[in-house]
């Protein structure tokens, strides 16, 4: 139900004083200790321990149905590994690096100091409530910051679970969680953040983008895209279509990282069609009442997903089914996974990215041609690529731009927390997880130091030929 214009005003106000409480309590106290850092990673990891089954049970009630087990592995497993990384590396992370002198200016020290940037926000989407959530806040805590969420108004049972988690957790003036619908998000996007991380659609990044650009707050956008896989002429077909469905349907497709459409060998393409809808029916031998396959998040969701198939068909595409369709009448928001052969550009399901169980097939004859493909359009989130021969996988990797790439598998270089994650172009700027994280919400500030003795005397004025000679000596050479 639509906010009334006072209940709305009551809201933004509310979010103006908790983002005052933040940058006061962090003006009190601007480099928290090691000590303290770790305090709260630790506090945030019992929370997710202690209370896994209610957040299973908040997220499948938002999905209408969310496989238990994906969530385990998607999003509580990445969440506590997440946090045991930076607990383990967090004293590392926090010394001053230490950088050369030049000969010149000797005798001095020069280091790099690590700095919280202040007060972080963090937008958050429907599709991985969770670890979308809590791994940017990992990494914006383990650099000493104060955090506010906002939360997706498409999830309200988990977004409603965690608030009161987190507040029980934390005081409000260290992390703070904000819920409401766009009009909030964008008064959130708004406000003077020392750095501001969204996750999300390109278009409402752009939005993002331009709020925060009015205070020069610094963003991390971690976007999407139409992520590519491209199959070999060699590689074994089983080897990838297992791994290709995997990424595929976890989540129902809802995943920012899925494989959106896949790159096959002409003479292979009905090979790949064969093995891939057997791998489905392999992996969900039902879809509907099956527990281990997720629904749609929302009706509108599922009516775009449709309208993509629908067009599709109409403009001359044909549509593979892994299952038999359900009945006009079933109230389920399970899509059957679907192959789309015969795509083109002029096609939705072509230009937007799908974030559903729907894969298009595109054949190409060589593989320069299906770099060319790609190369054409907006830079993708990710790139998979699936063959043995070292000389093609060193091509993929020189002639194609994504922000991340597995050889062989897909989805997995999100999980290794020693890597960084973010996009490129249109599929996102700046990147997080790891130490990447840290560095991300963290200020490396500069520091040269000099004691009581003071080489330097020899170049202040006036000038003379002592200065040439120092200049020639150490400068020109």
């Amino acid at each position: 139900m639509p906010l009334s214009e006072q209940q709305l005003e009551v809201q933004l106000q509310e979010l103006d004083s908790l983002f005052s409480q933040q940058k006061k309590a962090f003006n009190a106290d601007k480099m928290p200790t090691y000590e303290q850092r770790y305090q709260w990673l630790d506090q945030l990891y019992q929370l997710l321990f202690e209370h896994q089954g209610a957040l299973i049970n908040a997220i499948s009630q938002d999905f209408s149905h969310r496989s238990a087990d994906e969530t385990r592995l998607a999003e509580l497993m990445p969440s506590l590994h997440g946090i045991n990384y930076a607990r383990r590396h967090l004293k590392h992370w926090l010394k001053p690096s230490k950088r050369k002198v030049g000969l010149a200016f000797q005798p001095a020290k020069a280091e790099v100091h690590y700095q919280p940037l202040g007060c972080v926000g963090i937008i958050v989407p429907w599709n991985y409530p969770l670890f979308l959530a809590i791994g940017p806040l990992t990494a914006a805590l383990a650099a000493g910051n104060r955090v506010m969420l906002k939360l997706s108004e498409f999830t309200p049972a988990t977004s409603v679970l965690l608030k009161q988690l987190l507040e029980d957790c934390f005081p409000e003036e260290l992390v703070s969680v904000v819920l409401g619908e766009a009009q909030v998000g964008a008064a959130f996007s708004a406000l003077a953040f020392d750095h501001l991380l969204f996750t999300g659609a390109t278009s409402v990044g752009k939005q993002v983008m331009r709020a925060a650009a009015n205070h020069l707050t610094p963003v991390t956008l971690e976007l999407g895209g139409k992520s590519p896989a491209i199959i070999s002429a060699e590689v074994p077909m089983l080897d990838a279509v297992e791994r290709i469905a995997f990424g595929k349907l976890l989540n129902a497709g809802q995943t920012c990282v899925a494989p959106d459409y896949v790159l096959v060998p002409e003479a292979r393409q009905q090979e790949f069609i064969e093995a891939y809808l057997a791998q489905v029916q392999q992996f969900y031998p039902a879809i509907s009442d099956n527990p281990d396959y997720s629904a749609i998040i929302n009706q509108r969701h599922l009516q775009r997903l449709q309208g993509y198939l629908d067009e599709a068909e109409q403009l001359g595409a044909t549509v593979l089914y892994s299952h038999p369709l359900p009945t006009a009448s079933s109230t389920e928001r399970r899509l059957v996974p679907s192959v789309v052969t015969g795509v083109t550009d002029q096609m939705r399901l072509m230009q937007d990215e799908i974030f559903g169980p729907i894969l298009p097939v595109v054949p190409y004859q060589t593989l320069e041609q299906a770099l060319a493909y790609i190369e054409q359009r907006p830079r993708p989130l990710a790139l998979y690529y699936f063959g043995y021969n070292q000389d093609q996988q060193q091509q993929v990797l020189e002639q194609s731009h994504s922000g991340g790439v597995c050889l062989n598998d897909t989805l997995m270089h999100v999980a290794q927390e020693d890597l960084p994650f973010g996009g490129i172009g249109p599929s996102g700027m700046g990147c997080y997880h790891g130490h990447e994280g840290f560095l991300t919400f963290s200020h490396a500030k500069s520091v040269f130091i000099k004691q009581r003795f003071n080489a330097a005397k020899v170049i202040y004025p006036p000038y003379g030929g002592w200065l040439q000679k120092m200049v020639n000596k150490f400068f020109v050479r």
